[in-house]
């Protein structure tokens, strides 16, 4: 019986391989998608990393916790009384393990209605064959198809502590932070990037002792220091304990939770003794059982796909997006990188711009960033001008109480060339969207300065910040 020929075969059902696949057959080809992730019965739960265990059920729980503190700590504020407060951590896990369901049946949905064969297993290189490359499906029955474009969208997985490797139960990856099933007095993360000061928000919401151990010397060091240690300000204050510089030793996992030993930035030996451990400190390309010396695919020293400008592997026809290439692990960069590599299938001239993808840490206060930071302008010498505008005079954040952080505008000097925005506060997440247009547009400072804002919005807060830049706002 002779093989399922298709058009493209996109390996992995991410962010970027689902809407790659989509996006490929919103084009005209034949399509399939393998994808090897299962839900709680052994089905198929398309989304990749991102729905299941990142992006989406973290985003549900960041909600949840912080509905309760609200209702602990601030509901007062607003004249409203709260008896007998209390958790059913159980059924907030479960509203998340729903929320994630919603979107793997949504995922699916699309796949039905945009004609993309679906392939539950994982999917492997086997050979390279007259018309393509033949791929091998492993799941409940094996299967090979054979596809004349091939995009690899494998993602990554959590970088684990050498010596302390993950079981889910004690020391934990993203996955096992996001169903502790009961809320551990005390938690200890190392590693203060996204995920773990997300999880750490998370947890310390809903009653746990906190204490993060970063081996840097500075706090979110890819963060523009400014916006960085407001954030550090503000979460210090929430009372997460933050240790800067530290060196981890010896992790001990057993029946009373996790014992670290750790020297401080001053070279004192400690100990920290936690209930859980999150480790959270980077992430690694997954290539595990893709098989590509099946094919001679060229991957590099951290075990990612070689690939070009355009996401083009060593090999031709076979194409590589997301986090098992270069450029930052972020859902959207991989979506972007999806359907540019689907419309070059086709002839045309996808393309993705690495200056203006937004990044974003959920927390509270959030914090979001596109383009260059100030020291990134300082270091190549670049003149530049910088505006400022705090949430503390945005009549929109006194309306909700939530008047930490600010805005921040960096300019060339010469052009008034937007060269990146920085926000911690409120709603950071939505607020950088514009700058991120503007910034795909060329837009100068004045050119958002100039723009009608609704009153009264947080958007005004960037206005103001845009204003900053030439020393002329309006309500600061």
């Amino acid at each position: 019986m002779s093989n399922k020929q298709f058009d493209v075969i996109v390996i992995g059902g991410g962010p970027g391989g689902y809407v790659a696949a989509i996006r490929a057959a919103q084009l005209g080809f034949n399509v399939a998608c393998i994808d090897e992730w299962k839900n709680g019965k052994g089905g198929p739960a398309l989304g990749g990393t991102c729905t299941n265990i990142g992006c989406i059920p973290s985003k549900a729980l960041l909600q949840s916790s912080e509905h309760f503190e609200h209702a602990g700590k601030h509901f007062a504020d607003h004249g409203i009384k709260v008896e007998g407060l209390g958790l059913d951590i159980d059924k907030m896990l479960g509203r998340k393990d729903a929320v994630v369901k919603q979107n793997n049946d949504g995922i699916t949905y699309l796949f039905k209605k945009n004609k993309v064969a679906f392939f539950h297993g994982r999917g492997s290189f086997a050979k390279a064959g007259g018309a393509g490359y033949e791929i091998k499906v492993t799941g409940a029955a094996e299967e090979t198809i054979e596809g004349k474009h091939i995009i690899v969208a494998t993602g990554s997985n959590p970088r684990a502590l050498p010596g302390a490797a993950f079981d889910e139960e004690n020391i934990l990856s993203n996955d096992g932070a996001l169903r502790i099933p009961g809320v551990p007095k005390k938690l200890g993360l190392i590693g203060s990037g996204v995920i773990g000061l997300e999880m750490g928000s998370v947890w310390r919401r809903l009653g746990s002792e906190v204490t993060v151990l970063e081996a840097l010397p500075t706090f979110l060091g890819a963060v523009d220091e400014q916006i960085a240690k407001e954030a550090h300000k503000a979460f210090v204050k929430q009372g997460l304990k933050i240790e800067l510089g530290v060196k981890v030793g010896e992790v001990k996992s057993g029946k009373k939770g996790v014992s670290v030993a750790w020297t401080n930035a001053k070279g004192e030996a400690q100990t920290l003794e936690v209930d859980k451990l999150i480790v959270s400190i980077g992430r690694v390309p997954n290539t595990v059982g893709l098989n590509p010396e099946a094919v001679g695919l060229k991957l590099d020293e951290r075990g990612a796909i070689v690939v070009d400008d355009e996401c083009k592997t060593s090999l031709p026809n076979v194409w590589a997006i997301g986090d098992v290439v270069r450029g930052p692990m972020l859902a959207h960069k991989a979506e972007e990188e999806g359907v540019a590599v689907a419309e070059r299938i086709a002839g045309q001239h996808g393309h993705v711009n690495f200056n203006t993808v937004p990044w974003v840490i959920y927390t509270s206060p959030e914090i979001a960033w596109v383009g260059q930071t100030e020291q990134q302008l300082k270091a190549e010498g670049r003149a530049y001008k910088a505006g400022t505008f705090p949430f503390l005079a945005n009549g929109r954040a006194r309306a909700l109480g939530d008047t930490t952080g600010l805005v921040k505008f960096l300019a060339d000097a010469a052009t008034d060339e937007i060269l990146g925005v920085h926000i911690v506060g409120p709603m950071a997440s939505e607020l950088i969207s514009e700058a991120v247009v503007a910034m795909e547009f060329k837009a100068s400072a004045e050119d958002i300065a100039r723009i009608c804002h609704a009153h009264p919005s947080l958007s005004e807060a960037t206005k103001e910040a845009a204003l900053a830049v030439d020393k002329r706002t309006l309500n600061f």
